[in-house]
């Protein structure tokens, strides 16, 4: 793998900063997620502040801290980052026995600050039913000094949807969508269906309140999004 074999697994480590999880109090007016009993902790990898100089910004994947659930074949995968960036990105998705990789590829540097989001269709990339995979991201300010790398990253595994939730989402509007999904456990797309609502009506400020809300339950960073 060309960035984590020379990383120094230490620096990954320190990286461990995911902050505990808390959950809202069931509110119906966001979608409220229930972890899965049998999501195993991920390690959730980076959501803190690094880089120097003019590289200095805030990397998180939008993943708990634990393998998280989709019952998609090609899931999209949604980060953030703080600032706009010129540098290099770098995206890695490990093989379940996270020996190596099944996707390394360069992603385009954001031009905005915010939510960015990976379609793993894009890439002809499949996952596998029943299986958890780990996925990185990675700022790169020195192509020769790996150890120098901006990291994130999270846990991913697909799961059959059961036969309870898929007749709630024969019944959902799609307003309701992300409501059925997070309360199913079903992380990646929960925030997929609230993010593709979002991208439909970018004004809609509700919206925005629903995936922060959502985002605040696992911990992660506000997004002012």
């Amino acid at each position: 793998m060309k960035y984590l074999k020379p990383m120094v697994w230490s620096s990954i480590a320190v990286l461990l900063l995911s902050p505990p999880l808390f959950l809202f109090a069931a509110d119906a007016t966001f979608p409220v997620y229930s972890p899965p009993s049998r999501g195993a902790p991920g390690g959730r990898i980076g959501g803190g502040t690094r880089g120097g100089g003019q590289n200095v910004f805030v990397l998180s994947v939008l993943a708990p801290d634990h393998n998280a659930f989709t019952t998609s074949e090609q899931p999209s995968l949604y980060w953030f980052i703080s600032n706009p960036t010129s540098l290099p990105i770098e995206l890695t998705l490990m093989d379940p026995q996270g020996v190596k990789p099944i996707l390394e590829t360069q992603i385009p540097s954001p031009t905005k600050a915010g939510i960015q989001r990976v379609r793993l269709a894009d890439y002809n990339v499949r996952l596998a039913p029943g299986a958890a995979y780990r996925w990185f991201v990675a700022v790169v300010p020195d192509a020769d000094r790996r150890s120098k790398d901006i990291l994130a990253g999270g846990a991913i595994e697909r799961v059959d949807l059961q036969e309870d939730v898929k007749t709630k989402l024969a019944k959902a509007s799609d307003k309701e969508l992300p409501f059925v999904y997070a309360q199913a456990g079903l992380w990646y797309d929960a925030l997929k269906s609230i993010s593709d609502l979002i991208d439909a009506a970018p004004q809609n400020q509700e919206l925005r309140n629903e995936r922060t809300a959502l985002l605040k339950q696992v911990g992660l960073p506000s997004t002012n999004e």
